[in-house]
């Protein structure tokens, strides 16, 4: 008996993938499917267009969740008013299933202007960053009028000054603000070993289960209640760093945190994140029913 397809998968409603332009035909002329479509909210900003309208071909049959970079949340200079219009125009035409973004910044003031990083930049864990992203939180939730889910950073500098760890953080800022949580599980992972290469240099033998640890430790102190969706992706080790590049298939370090992490909190929408050396359709379906399979699995 051949094997089913991934669509039929009975816990692949809980299974996104990342779609990007070389994907774009091929779903819409009939590939298997799964559970939602995750794409990049800036990608599709405008009052119309080919893209739009490939987008919204795709919602006719598919769950949309629209994932931005650019609201730069944690900036001191404030939001974009040009940027939440267009992504408000963008939610009201999609009525997407989630609206995610992240808790970093890329907005600055210098020589009295606003400038724009090519990066997601990390922001202080402070009293005082948690009550500007606060109040920026807010104010993207009334203006979209639904919870904002917000994700952790993989991060490759960090500040000296912090009242809080950043999964304290994050509680808090779900707390206050009622938005939801984007734990992306291969962040913590790149994160917890870039942090013991700077302390003790990438030529030291790293201690895999106890960097695994500190990351569970991370996801167990996580709200439960307010997860709303998890990231999977691949990383590459350029020897000295790891970078979070989303360019290969999900190693297995980052599946033993999806099951520790789906073992505590349950079925959570899972995003198989793959943004640059995009392999086969089949490669990501794959990577999708492997998580599809974990929940079936783990998950109580």
């Amino acid at each position: 008996m051949s094997e089913p397809s991934p669509a039929l998968h009975p816990l692949m409603p809980w299974v996104g993938v990342g779609w990007r332009q070389p994907h774009y035909a091929e779903l819409l002329q009939g590939a298997p499917a799964p559970g939602f479509l995750e794409v990049h909210s800036e990608n599709f900003f405008g009052a119309g267009g080919a893209v739009l309208g490939v987008l919204m071909q795709a919602r006719e049959h598919h769950a949309v969740s629209l994932h931005g970079v650019g609201l730069s949340l944690g900036s001191a200079v404030g939001l974009d008013p040009w940027h939440l219009d267009q992504l408000a125009e963008l939610v009201a035409r999609v009525d997407p299933v989630r609206v995610s973004d992240h808790a970093s910044f890329s907005r600055g003031g210098l020589f009295g202007q606003t400038v724009h990083a090519a990066d997601l930049l990390p922001i202080p864990w402070t009293t005082e960053s948690l009550n500007l992203m606060s109040r920026h939180v807010q104010q993207v939730q009334d203006r979209l009028r639904r919870p904002l889910v917000i994700e952790n950073l993989s991060a490759y500098l960090s500040w000296a000054d912090n009242d809080f760890s950043e999964v304290q953080f994050l509680g808090e800022l779900a707390r206050r603000t009622g938005c939801g949580l984007l734990v992306d599980v291969n962040n913590l992972h790149v994160n917890a070993r870039n942090a013991w290469r700077r302390r003790h240099g990438p030529a030291v033998a790293e201690p895999t289960e106890a960097l695994l640890d500190v990351s569970r430790a991370w996801l167990d102190a996580v709200p439960a209640e307010c997860v709303a969706e998890i990231h999977l992706a691949g990383h590459a080790d350029t020897g000295e760093w790891l970078i979070d590049d989303h360019g290969s298939l999900i190693s297995e370090p980052v599946w033993a945190l999806y099951r520790h992490a789906v073992s505590r909190w349950g079925p959570r929408p899972t995003l198989i994140e793959w943004d640059t050396d995009l392999p086969p359709w089949a490669v990501l379906m794959d990577q999708a029913r492997q998580a599809a399979d974990t929940l079936a699995q783990v998950a109580p």
